[in-house]
């Protein structure tokens, strides 16, 4: 079985180094709006939640993508775009159920979480362990379906 990021959310403090980690693997530059991943935050209630690519057995990203631009990396297993066929169309955006593709902006692409070729830069700059970087076994599996069927539910709710 692959290695998957996994997240623990009761371990997040919204500390961002996984969003400044990425960032600057991917641009150069520390700035959080450039990371590949994101952490939602709900202040009200003190609730953080890393957002990143679930790299999908049957993603809808690449179901969708009219130009073939998506992938998946045969070493890694992390469902990559390539940028030379990527028309920029965003129906990858809008496919994906949780947030794990967006449109940058100011690097007019859209990007994702490549799993930085097999060493996640999110997990080796987290300092709480709220990523992890593991192959879904056990607990960790049973987590990440729970977490996708109350999202599916809410999804439900808001169609």
């Amino acid at each position: 079985m692959s290695k998957v990021l996994v997240v623990e959310q009761d371990k997040c403090t919204a500390c961002r180094r996984c969003e400044l980690a990425c960032s600057f693997k991917h641009t150069g530059e520390f700035n959080p709006a450039a990371a590949r991943l994101s952490v939602a935050a709900f202040l009200d209630e003190d609730y953080y939640q890393p957002v990143v690519c679930q790299h999908c057995d049957e993603p809808a990203c690449m179901a969708v993508c009219p130009a073939g631009a998506i992938s998946r990396d045969a070493k890694t297993n992390a469902v990559v775009i390539n940028e030379d066929r990527c028309i920029g169309c965003r129906m990858c955006v809008m496919a994906c159920p949780f947030g794990g593709t967006d449109y940058s902006v100011s690097e007019q692409k859209v990007v994702k979480c490549d799993l930085c070729g097999g060493e996640p830069e999110c997990v080796l700059n987290c300092p709480w362990d709220a990523i992890q970087y593991k192959e879904p076994a056990g607990q960790a599996l049973d987590r990440r379906q729970q977490w996708a069927r109350r999202f599916q539910a809410a999804l439900r709710e808001v169609v």
